[in-house]
Parts: C-alpha cells; sequence; structure tokens
C-alpha cells in the first residue's frame, strides 16, 4: 500500500468516526430534552463547558503558541450560536429530522464559499445526496414545527460558517480549545438571562457533558485535521450522511423504526455523499 493510499484512507476512517460522533451529538441532545427535564440554557451550558474543561486538559499536556485572540472569539461566537440554537430547537424536533435541517443548512455556506474559490463537483452526486435524504426522512409521522426548524437552520448556518473559519488553521487542537474555552462567559451570560427558567436534572447533565467532552470537543479536534484535507464543497457534503447515521443510532438506542426503504434512501445519500467527496475539484 502506496504512502497515498494510506493517507486517503486514514482521512476516509477518520472522517467516519467524525460524523458518527455528530450524530451521537444529535442523538444526546434529542436524549436529554425526550427522557430528562433539564432547560436548553444549562444543557447548552454544560455542553461548552465540559468540552472547554477536556481541551484545556489536552493544552496542558501539549502546549502551543496562543492562537489569535480576536479569531478566537469570532469562531467562539458562532459556536455559541450553534450550540444554543441547537439545543432550543431539539425540544421540539425529532433525531433525523434535526440533524437533516442542521447539515443541509450546513451546506449553504460551505458551498458558496466552495463555488466562488473555484471549487466544482459532481451534480449527480449532490442530486442524489439531497434526494436520497428527502426520501430517507419522507415516511417519518412526526413534522417539526416551523420554529424549531427555523432555530435548527441558524444552528446549521453558524456551523457551516464555524467549520469554515477553521480550515486553515495549523492546530486543530489549539483552534478548538480557544474557541471552546471562549463560549463559557458566552454560555454563562446567557444561564443568568435565563435563570428563571433554569430546570436542574442530573441526567440531562450527564447527556450534556458527555456531549461536549467527548462527541463535541474531541470530535471537533478530528474535524478540523480531516477539515483541512478536503474540499468546502466536500466536507459540506459529507456532513449529509450525519441524518442518516443518527436515525440508525436513535434505532439502536430509543427503538425507533427502520424500514427498508429508509436503508435503500440512506444507501443513496452516502452514494452521493462519496461521488460529491471523490469529484470535487478546482
Amino acid at each position: 500500500m502506496t504512502n497515498s493510499i494510506r493517507s486517503h484512507l486514514v482521512v476516509a476512517v477518520l472522517t467516519l468516526v467524525t460524523m458518527l460522533a455528530f450524530a451521537g451529538n444529535s442523538l444526546l441532545t434529542r436524549l436529554a430534552f425526550q427522557t430528562t427535564h433539564i432547560d436548553a440554557a444549562l444543557f447548552t451550558a454544560v455542553r461548552l463547558g465540559s468540552g472547554a474543561v477536556v481541551l484545556f486538559a489536552l493544552l496542558r499536556a501539549r502546549p502551543r503558541p496562543r492562537a489569535n485572540a480576536r479569531e478566537a472569539w469570532l469562531s467562539a461566537a458562532l459556536l455559541f450560536v450553534y450550540a444554543a440554537a441547537m439545543s432550543y430547537a431539539y425540544r421540539g424536533i425529532g433525531t433525523g429530522a434535526g440533524a437533516l435541517v442542521l447539515f443541509a443548512a450546513a451546506q449553504v455556506p460551505m458551498a458558496v464559499y466552495g463555488y466562488r474559490h473555484g471549487e466544482r463537483t459532481s451534480v449527480l452526486g449532490a442530486v442524489l445526496a439531497f434526494g436520497g435524504l428527502t426520501a430517507f426522512l419522507r415516511p417519518w409521522n412526526a413534522s417539526p414545527t416551523l420554529g424549531a426548524a427555523a432555530l435548527m437552520a441558524v444552528a446549521g448556518v453558524a456551523w457551516g460558517l464555524y467549520s469554515l473559519r477553521g480550515r486553515a488553521t495549523e492546530s486543530a487542537l489549539q483552534w478548538t480549545a480557544n474557541s471552546f474555552i471562549c463560549t463559557v462567559p458566552m454560555a454563562l451570560g446567557w444561564l443568568l438571562l435565563t435563570a428563571h427558567a433554569i430546570s436542574v436534572d442530573t441526567l440531562g447533565m450527564a447527556y450534556a457533558a458527555l456531549s461536549g467532552g467527548i462527541t463535541s470537543a474531541l470530535a471537533y479536534v478530528l474535524w478540523y485535521w480531516v477539515r483541512t484535507r478536503m474540499s468546502a464543497t466536500g466536507a459540506g457534503a459529507v456532513q449529509l450522511s450525519v441524518p442518516v447515521f443518527g436515525v440508525l443510532l436513535g434505532a439502536l438506542i430509543l427503538n425507533e423504526p427502520v424500514t427498508a426503504y429508509s436503508l435503500a434512501a440512506g444507501a443513496v445519500t452516502l452514494a452521493g455523499v462519496a461521488l460529491v467527496s471523490i469529484k470535487t475539484r478546482r
């Protein structure tokens, strides 16, 4: 096996792990609001705070130069908007449907950026990916409320912009840690503004901590590493696989039904993602 093939294989495997972690984020968030009484502001604060603690500990073990403060705060603002909007949205939208809106919205800024910088991709792949996702969620009986869908779209756009900002970073760990650490005062400030609605739930906080420390913080470091090794369009397209993984995880953990129709639509989606990832070029 040549070094080039081995390198591409490593990127592909780590990308798959990252997408599974992103699906885990949707699952944990939905699980918290479906089975516990935690409120969205507290969930967001615990999630971001846990991520900051984990990444700060990693930085202490591997100290690196400080990043530009202004850049860190701008990225942190996008990260906070994404996390907060996602938390509030998942109070009224299902796991797979929420992931669909989230990552479809994230495609918009990433695709626009890629097109403006000369990237071209497979039209067939894009059609298969979007068409497969539409078909994949069609059998669902529960339709999201307009407010929840709009909030999830806001979260998706913020996530897309956040991903783009980290494309040129030299240290995925440093960049992600700075972003999470700078979100802490934002999350605490929002928590104070919504103090009248705080609802403490131990299990809900555990879900938030797991989401923040593992499927967010560590997964985002991994995402920035693989993100720098793919195009903007390809990075956006590969995230369209997350709703598929989200529903599969929901079936395994929350006993949500999965039909042969859904599996076929999911296979079409993944085929489209593969085409876009392979064919995207400048």
